[in-house]
């Protein structure tokens, strides 16, 4: 009887982690505000406002995170009023600079190896991405790569 019940809470257990939910509850309501620096660039959130924001949490070995990031960088050339933000988690900064050179990664981007902006948004897993109205509200979350010249997206940023 007791490995049922442990069987059946274990259960629960995952089928409760794998709802992350694309509409977590934060929608609708101020993002979660944040001012970061790996000591190579700073990143102020409430100093974007008045700009749609794309957060992107990444790192350098998921593959996900690298199959969406040509589409995040030709997105970010075709709408440069929208600024994007990449959060990675990667822990070296060596792997993490050499990254960014070999990939051409031209967006805004920094190291955030404690992860205090996964945890502050509640992203367990990446690649995660958050928009941001002009108003620094929170409008929808991405859970997984995206292709981010599709026009599904584009037409959703264009009309924020």
């Amino acid at each position: 009887m007791r490995r049922f019940w442990t069987s059946a809470v274990f259960g629960v257990m995952l089928l409760a982690g794998c709802n992350r939910g694309d509409h977590p509850g934060r929608i609708g309501k101020a993002a979660p505000q944040f001012v970061m620096s790996d000591g190579t660039r700073t990143v102020d959130l409430s100093k974007l406002r008045g700009r749609v924001v794309v957060l992107n949490l990444w790192a350098t070995w998921c593959a996900p995170c690298i199959e969406e990031l040509p589409s995040l960088l030709e997105m970010q050339k075709k709408m440069p009023d929208v600024a994007v933000v990449a959060v990675s988690m990667d822990q070296d900064p060596d792997i993490y600079r050499k990254f960014l050179a070999d990939h051409h990664v031209d967006v805004l981007t920094l190291r955030d190896a404690e992860m205090k902006v996964n945890a502050l948004y509640g992203t367990v897993q990446i690649p995660e991405t958050y928009i941001i109205d002009k108003q620094g509200i929170l409008r929808r979350k991405f859970i997984g790569a995206q292709v981010w010249t599709s026009p599904e997206i584009i037409g959703y940023l264009q009309k924020m």
